[in-house]
């Protein structure tokens, strides 16, 4: 080969080389461009799905609170504190057999025989050592309390005390960290604000032992009830349309601020179920009669000194009286309290610390509030005066 072919070859040679090297390093630039843009916009892809995730849970945060308002608030601040009361009672039963089905020809027909039975009803705890309030209706005759709390615990129930006229019953409870509601006061309640029923009366029966809610107003207060036939008294009662259903008796009925201002106790109802006629017992009764019955383990009678009857036509005829309205004192205990006060008989009670009294019925009404450390105030006429006689309650012993 020529001299000359060979430095042409040479020459291509060196092109061809540096050409193939610069193709390799543009591909490569190329290659490295193109995964910067891929991971840019995988970085882009992921920051965006960043930024819609914060942007939906913000969305789902906000949707959320939207729906809180003062009744989820007040709820969720009480029922923490609000029970299942479950109990065992021992009831006596009588049998009876078709005389002609019985060998022994009647003899046994008549044979008393026990039982247990399980009963369910609501409390509140109200204090932060595990005292419950529940009504006297839910515990009384009952030889097994079992109290289950919101958060699945459940705890052996000691019963304090019972006032079974007033219907309020005192538990308590050993436990540590146990929530307890605040009691607030009833006597500045509005017609027509909020109130919401709270129990837990399935605390046993199904896996959720969060307590059930039901949401109306107060529709009236100080509704009187006469004595009934198991002799409770029912006075100043707080009626509501929340609806109160057996199984929450002993439950609180509470205000919008989560604070307890009933203990919700019986409806009016032919069929047995809620049809917006509930009745709550005032807390500010409840307060007092729980520290009766926690300080003494009962609510201590009270001396009264007297005894009233009913003023008929006649009555009010011979004694010259211009009614027959209020009730006549029969009656008067010497060295009581109320006889150094000054009420004598005959004398005619027409209002007992401000309540109107017309009859007898209305006297016991009167009188079923008071508590031992009261003043007992008396509207008394006696002749054509009318007097003020005021003395203190104290325990009758």
């Amino acid at each position: 080969m020529r001299k000359k072919d060979v430095i042409i070859l040479l020459i291509i040679f060196v092109v061809a080389f540096f050409a193939y090297n610069r193709y390799l390093h543009k591909s490569k630039a190329i290659s490295v461009l193109e995964n910067s843009e891929e991971n840019a916009l995988g970085m882009l892809k992921t920051v965006s799905s960043e930024k819609d995730y914060d942007t939906k849970t913000e969305e789902t945060e906000k949707l959320y609170r939207s729906r809180e308002n003062a009744i989820t608030r007040a709820v969720e601040k009480v029922e923490p504190a609000v029970v299942s009361v479950n109990i065992i009672k021992t009831q006596i039963i009588r049998r009876y057999i078709n005389p002609f089905d019985n060998p022994f020809f009647g003899f046994f027909d008549n044979v008393p025989y026990k039982r247990e039975v399980q009963g369910i009803g609501s409390g509140v705890i109200f204090t932060e050592d595990g005292y419950i309030i529940t009504n006297a209706h839910v515990v009384e005759g009952a030889t097994k309390i079992k109290i289950v709390l919101s958060d699945s615990r459940s705890f052996d129930g000691k019963i304090i005390g019972i006032d079974s006229v007033h219907d309020i019953a005192v538990l308590k409870i050993d436990g540590k960290n146990l929530p307890y509601a605040e009691l607030g006061t009833s006597k500045d309640l509005i017609i027509g604000e909020w109130a919401v029923a709270v129990g837990n009366p399935y605390g046993f029966l199904i896996k959720d032992s969060k307590p059930s809610v039901a949401v109306g107003v107060i529709s009236a207060v100080n509704r009187d009830f006469a004595e009934n036939k198991n002799g409770k008294i029912y006075r100043g009662m707080i009626q509501t349309d929340a609806a109160i259903n057996p199984g929450n008796s002993g439950g609180p009925l509470v205000n919008i601020n989560g604070e307890v201002i009933g203990i919700n106790t019986f409806i009016l109802s032919e069929s047995g179920g809620s049809i917006g006629i509930g009745f709550a017992i005032p807390i500010d009764k409840v307060k007092k009669l729980a520290k009766e019955l926690i300080e003494h383990g009962k609510v201590r009678d009270i001396w009264y000194g007297f005894k009233v009857q009913d003023i008929n036509p006649l009555l009010a005829n011979y004694m010259n009286l211009d009614s027959t309205d209020g009730v006549m004192v029969a009656y008067v205990e010497k060295g009581s309290p109320v006889s150094k006060a000054g009420l004598k008989k005959g004398d005619v009670i027409v209002g007992i610390n401000d309540i109107p009294v017309k009859n007898t019925s209305d006297a016991e009404l009167a009188i079923s509030d008071v508590a031992v450390g009261d003043t007992i105030r008396l509207k008394v006429k006696r002749g054509r005066k009318i007097l003020e006689i005021s003395y203190p309650a104290v325990e009758y012993r």
